[in-house]
């Protein structure tokens, strides 16, 4: 039986979840089956893991606020005639209990064991906390 592995990456360019789902909406951020997908360079050694159930976990502003489940792997060739990874995402983004990050470059794998709770259903609509507010929360561990 395969384990479950997810990513973890920030989302460069975005302050909120709200930046995230509006660049989704966008057709760059699709391919040519009209899933959100994300292109980087390198390609996980540890595909078969991460296609098996997992997510990759966004972080916003220090804080993972967010996942979206890895539905497959392609394979991107860009103008510059280099093939890339294509992480192509389900279209619903989850939130997350806010879980403090530092900053990183690239991608990093994430231990199920390790990544932040779904928010439960009933909270997917409330208001953001103040960032200052949610932070030190999430510090201590209440969130």
């Amino acid at each position: 039986m395969t384990d479950t592995i997810n990513l973890i990456k920030l989302c460069v360019g975005a302050e909120a979840v709200q930046d995230l789902l509006d660049w989704q909406k966008t057709p760059r951020a699709h391919g040519p089956d009209g899933l959100p997908r994300h292109v980087t360079r390198m390609w996980p050694k540890r595909a078969e893991e991460l296609l098996n159930g997992g997510s990759l976990y966004w972080v916003f502003k220090g804080q993972v606020l967010a996942r979206q489940r890895i539905l497959r792997l392609d394979e991107v060739t860009g103008g510059d005639g280099i093939t890339r990874c294509g992480i192509v995402l389900d279209p619903d983004v989850v939130l997350t209990r806010a879980a403090p990050r530092r900053p990183f470059q690239g991608w990093r794998y994430l231990r199920p064991e390790d990544a932040p709770a779904d928010l439960p259903a009933g909270r997917m609509q409330e208001d953001a906390l103040p960032e200052d507010l949610d932070r030190a929360l999430a510090e201590i561990g209440v969130l």
